[in-house]
């Protein structure tokens, strides 16, 4: 049934990169906190090696995984095969955030095509367990499309105006963790 591994493998690389949506988890270290779980679509995830793997994290109205990652470190990626053979992956490990103006950011930019409008960070997660499962209560669905409101949002935004939003609403968690300073925010939506 399930293995677990210590690192990302070409047959899990493979796999990954067949799959339209991942969920992110994240919880403070209070146990009276919020978990969070929060899922994301498109083509956002990325194996940069056999034990990273690094996604893009657009504004949005939580900061919940920037704060619990900066508290805390813990992080699961999990997926889900909703067509073709049963499986669920996940991806346990320790993660960080890499803002703009971060030394790492443009080389971990480089592994997607396309501008970074509405980019808060890139969330990067040093893997240190992968684990699969049979997934066989997990129904087959068909993909439609993508949607596109994130990216509406943001066009109609602006650069400028995901800064201002970001500095506006994604300060703290809503635990009260810290999530961005103001200077932090100024370097949301970056030019490539």
């Amino acid at each position: 049934m399930g293995k677990s591994d210590p690192h990302i493998d070409a047959t899990m690389r493979a796999w990954l990169a067949r799959q339209r949506m991942f969920f992110v988890s994240t919880a403070p270290l209070s146990g009276e906190g919020m978990v969070n779980c929060s899922p994301k679509g498109s083509d956002y995830l990325r194996v940069v090696d056999d034990h990273t793997l690094a996604y893009l994290e657009f504004a949005g109205s939580g900061i919940e995984t920037i704060a619990h990652l900066r508290e805390n470190g813990r992080i699961v990626i999990m997926l889900c095969a909703f067509e073709g053979p049963p499986k669920i992956a996940r991806f346990h490990g320790r993660g960080d955030v890499v803002l703009p103006n971060d030394a790492d950011f443009a080389k971990l930019a480089g592994l997607y095509d396309g501008d970074l409008l509405g980019v808060r960070s890139i969330i990067r997660i040093n893997v240190e367990r992968v684990s699969d499962s049979c997934g066989f209560g997990v129904p087959v669905y068909d993909f439609v499309k993508d949607r596109d409101a994130l990216r509406k949002w943001t066009e109609k935004k602006g650069a400028e105006g995901i800064r201002a939003y970001v500095a506006e609403n994604n300060a703290a968690s809503v635990d009260g963790i810290p999530g961005l300073s103001a200077e932090e925010a100024k370097s949301a939506s970056p030019e490539r």
